[in-house]
This record gives structure tokens, C-alpha cells and sequence, in this order.
């Protein structure tokens, strides 16, 4: 590991230095208060993620919900099938291609957005941060995460 300027390698390996780490408790965080407020819905955060894809994009094969998501199939496929269970997403395979399955909503499932409408607002209240800087935040993430996936790691030697 190359030293960063001014910080020797023991400063570098505290826990307060680890960007994962503060990425991991704020995203815990973040879920604590999701739960609260999706208890009403009845949803959890991941049926939510779910949902929001489909109010925003309509009809989707899962192989295409997965991607938006980073969500691989063994963690997707139960996820869906407890929303259909509950009533709000469909899953039907495709007449052209019989490995695909798409998601759609169901009305119960669309009618739930109107009710969902208060989560992003109450969520961004609870941050304490003005919009912009929770924007600023957004956009550095997504610049991060582009990095660390186009990077190559090497393993250590």
C-alpha cells in the first residue's frame, strides 16, 4: 500500500480513516431510518429499491431490475417473490424468450407511489443536511463508484 502524503501507514489503519467504514455506518444509518418509515408501507428498503425502479421505468425483465439495482439473481428472485405474494409487482415470462421473466406492477403496486410519496422527503429531513450538500454527497459517491469499478487491483505480494 502507498503512503498517502503526511500520513504514516499505523495513522492510515485506524478505524476513523477508513472511508468504507464510515460508507458502512452511514448506510446503516440510512436503514434504520428506512425502516421506520417504510413500516407503514409494508415494504423493507430492498422491495422499495424494487419498487422505485418499476414506478420509474414501468415493465422490466428482472435481468434488467438486477442491474439497476446491483442485485445478482439469488438475492432478486426471493425479494420479487415475496412482492408478488404481498400483491404489488407480477411476474410473467416471456413468449419470445422463456428465460426471461419481466416485473410489472400490479394496481395495488402502483397506487402504493402516491402513499410512498412522504418517504424521500421525511429521509431527507432526517439528515439534518441541506439538499445541495446531500447532492454534492450523491455525486461524489457515483464518482467513487465508477473509480472502483473500472480500477484493477492488484493482490498484495
Amino acid at each position: 500500500m502507498t503512503t498517502l502524503p503526511g500520513m504514516a501507514d499505523e495513522e492510515l489503519l485506524r478505524l476513523d480513516q477508513q472511508i468504507c467504514f464510515s460508507l458502512n455506518a452511514a448506510s446503516r444509518a440510512f436503514g434504520g431510518v428506512y425502516r421506520v418509515l417504510l413500516r407503514d408501507l409494508g415494504l423493507t428498503y430492498p422491495q422499495y429499491l424494487v419498487l422505485l425502479v418499476l414506478w420509474e421505468d414501468g415493465d422490466l425483465p428482472v435481468k434488467r431490475i438486477g442491474e439497476r439495482l446491483r442485485l445478482d439473481s439469488g438475492t432478486l428472485s426471493p425479494l420479487l417473490k415475496r412482492l408478488e405474494a404481498a400483491g404489488l409487482v407480477r411476474r410473467e415470462r416471456s413468449p419470445e424468450d422463456e428465460r426471461s421473466v419481466t416485473v410489472s406492477l400490479t394496481a395495488e403496486g402502483s397506487a402504493l407511489r402516491e402513499r410512498a410519496g412522504q418517504v424521500p422527503r421525511r429521509l431527507l429531513t432526517a439528515t439534518g443536511l441541506p439538499v445541495e450538500d446531500l447532492a454534492a454527497l450523491r455525486t461524489l459517491l457515483e464518482r467513487v463508484t465508477v473509480a472502483l469499478d473500472s480500477a484493477v487491483v492488484e493482490p498484495a505480494p
